[in-house]
């Protein structure tokens, strides 16, 4: 059972996204044309990179980033062309700027807060008068020897 399950996780293996005739044949290029696939994001699988899908969408994308890539587009011009048809969302990390800034803000504002809160409650507990005990009175003492004399 396990070797079937190791061959299952070998065929199902991203070793086999990249078609050995997408590659270009400068190895430089290629070298390139693999860390772009990685920052793009597949819109099929929409949590898989481009280098990792299997999806048609992610081949066709691979082939496109090595057509740019081999006709002198710059990395920024390859990244530039897939949003500007699919938008920041095809993009593994969004670029930090207009919109995405408060995206980018909200993970170490929120941290910040949350220390604020608990540092707020610790030392407010802190501060806390622990009650006292009231003292008997005198029927009250009276009545508890009373109780324990039986």
């Amino acid at each position: 059972m396990k070797r079937l399950a190791l061959i299952f996780l070998f065929l199902a293996s991203p070793l086999w996204a990249l078609d050995p005739s997408e590659m270009l044949e400068d190895p430089e290029l290629e070298a390139r044309a693999r860390a772009l696939d990685h920052e793009l994001r597949c819109v099929v699988c929409q949590s898989e990179s481009v280098a990792w899908s299997n999806a048609n969408w992610a081949e066709d994308a691979r082939r496109t980033v090595r057509e740019l890539v081999s006709e002198g587009a710059s990395d920024e011009a390859v990244m530039d062309f897939f949003v500007a048809r699919y938008g920041e969302f095809v993009l593994m990390s969004p670029r930090a700027s207009g919109s995405t800034w408060a995206l980018w803000a909200a993970g170490p504002a929120m941290l910040i807060l949350a220390l604020g809160m608990g540092f707020a409650y610790l030392r407010g507990r802190s501060r806390t008068v622990a009650p006292q005990e009231a003292a008997l009175s005198e029927a009250e003492a009276a009545r508890l020897r009373e109780i324990l004399k039986d």
